[in-house]
């Protein structure tokens, strides 16, 4: 699972490629918990066993996504 992490002030996303069993509603709800001021800093662990931290207060927007498997490339649907 893919999550973009867009930081204000940052020219750049963060881009974290999460283990694929990973549950989607726990990192929606981790996304949410810092949105709302409820924790400092969202942890997230990545798909080679990293923990990446970002300040809550620094995040402009989360965008969650699927495995990369699943994207689909070309003009066909």
């Amino acid at each position: 699972m893919d999550v973009r992490i867009g930081v204000t002030q940052a020219p750049r996303e963060i881009n974290i490629e999460l283990a694929d069993d990973v549950d989607r509603a726990a990192v929606k709800a981790k996304a949410e918990a810092a949105l709302s001021g409820a924790v400092d800093v969202l942890w997230l662990t990545d798909k080679k066993g990293r923990d990446v931290g970002v300040p809550a207060a620094k995040i402009a927007y989360i965008e969650v996504g699927t495995s990369e498997g699943e994207r689909k490339i070309g003009f066909g649907g």
